[in-house]
């Protein structure tokens, strides 16, 4: 191979970071966008013209998340018909128009509709970026490099929650709403601009040319799609990638994996709707209570990074179990009602366990082929959607047996560390086998040809 005709290290690096950057920057406005609700639930609840309550609120935040179980179940599968590029890009620009729109709801009604249009594209977000840093990182990195990008979600958290405390006094709820349609003059130009295709689907696509030379581009020595690739929107090629995440050894994989995303994203969206106003009811200050869920995220990004980095090392469902275990450890402490400082430590690593979800998302991606990754992730979000849409109703139901009597105060933490224990003995179950059968036969693309890189705005 030429040095002309192959990208350096440090050219393939810095292309690689861009992909990163983009899904990273993505992902925190899709988090930003979730975690905003959260923190404007005290604010709701005071907002006199609509006299919610906290069964409301909850019911609301559950329904809004329904539009993103849609969103990841059919955006998910969509990314390997028509491709990933123009997924992500559709995505945001969807939320990003539909966020605003939020803000100018007249009645908890329009208002609710508003954030279940705003979920179809948020619930199509996840699945592709992470396929598509999956698909861009090498095998050794690939755990960090999703957990980095994905700890993109929690910094939108931590914007949430600073821009709570500096807004809501004199904006309301409904500024923080505004402020959602940021990605389309800051994220979307960039994606147009350098957000490459998936390899995978150029391949499933017979466009093995474009997929040699992003291989080239991203330093790549080669890429192998199998002889038997198929356009990914031909009916054989969706039953075949089915048959793939359904079929044989993989289908326990594939349902255990379903019900340990259905906790994860229970926790992920229960504990982020709630915690502000279950400190609340402990006796803080809504300026206190948003510093936690400050601190909660804070410790969900570097927590969720440091893990990613250890599961490459030491292995996925060991790191993952414990982090759930880290997550039953860390709310029960809340029971003894530790000192502000000490609090806020425990805080931390609630926010680190209860967003192992993280890791859980890249352990489906190592499970299954290029091909139907992206499906695979998909479903499985989608499914755990289940958990996301349960969680904020779940908390409003446990907050309102709390506030009549007939649950101790304790139970807010109880029905948060149960299901994370349970996730932790699930994925000690999860068997890993990575194919079923003979491995398919291999056609190899070379990256020594002469052709022009295609640009990030090649489709």
């Amino acid at each position: 191979m030429s040095a002309r005709n192959v990208a350096t290290g440090r050219e393939a690096t810095r292309s690689t970071r861009w992909i990163l950057l983009i899904c990273c920057l993505t992902v925190v406005f899709d988090g930003y966008d979730l975690i905003v609700y959260g923190a404007v639930v005290p604010d709701l609840l005071a907002y006199r013209p609509w006299a919610l309550t906290p069964a409301d609120v909850g019911r609301i935040g559950s329904l809004a998340l329904v539009g993103t179980l849609v969103g990841a179940l059919v955006v998910g599968t969509l990314t390997d018909i028509v491709g990933r590029r123009r997924v992500m890009i559709g995505c945001l620009g969807w939320f990003s128009i539909a966020m605003p729109l939020t803000a100018l709801a007249p009645n908890p009604e329009l208002f609710t509709l508003l954030r279940f249009v705003t979920g179809l594209g948020l619930g199509g977000v996840i699945p592709t970026a992470i396929a598509l840093t999956a698909e861009y990182s090498p095998a050794r990195r690939r755990q960090l490099n999703n957990a980095v990008m994905f700890s993109g979600y929690s910094i939108g958290g931590m914007l949430a929650a600073v821009l709570a405390l500096a807004l809501l006094p004199v904006g309301g709820f409904r500024i923080m709403f505004v402020i959602g349609a940021a990605p389309l003059i800051t994220v979307v130009p960039l994606a147009i601009r350098m957000l490459p295709e998936s390899i995978a689907f150029l391949t499933a696509k017979g466009r093995h040319d474009e997929a040699a030379a992003y291989a080239r581009r991203f330093g790549l020595a080669e890429y192998e799609p199998t002889t038997e690739s198929r356009p990914a929107g031909s009916k054989r090629g969706l039953v075949e990638t089915g048959k793939t995440i359904l079929g044989g050894r993989r289908l326990p994989t594939t349902l255990l994996l379903w019900v340990i995303s259905v906790i994860g994203l229970l926790l992920v969206y229960g504990l982020n709707t709630w915690l502000p106003q279950f400190m609340r009811n402990a006796g803080y200050s809504m300026g206190s209570a948003l510093t936690f869920l400050l601190v909660f995220n804070i410790g969900a990004v570097v927590g969720v990074i440091i893990a990613g980095a250890l599961a490459d090392r030491v292995g996925e469902k060991l790191v993952i179990a414990c982090s759930f275990c880290v997550a039953a450890v860390a709310v029960l402490l809340f029971i003894f009602k530790p000192a502000t400082a000490p609090m806020l430590l425990v805080g931390a690593l609630a926010g680190y366990g209860s967003n192992t979800q993280t890791l859980v998302n890249a352990f489906i991606g190592g499970l299954y082929p290029p091909q139907a990754r992206a499906t695979a992730l998909g479903w499985a979000l989608g499914v755990g959607r289940i958990g996301a849409i349960v969680g904020p109703a779940y908390g409003g139901y446990v907050l309102t047996q709390v506030n009549a009597g007939s649950l101790s105060s304790n139970w807010s933490f109880y029905a948060f560390a149960i299901p994370a224990v349970l996730a932790a003995v699930l994925t000690v179950l999860v068997p890993r086998h990575r194919t079923d059968g003979p491995p398919p036969k291999k056609t190899i693309i070379p990256v020594t040809t002469n052709q022009e890189m295609p640009s990030g705005r090649e489709q």
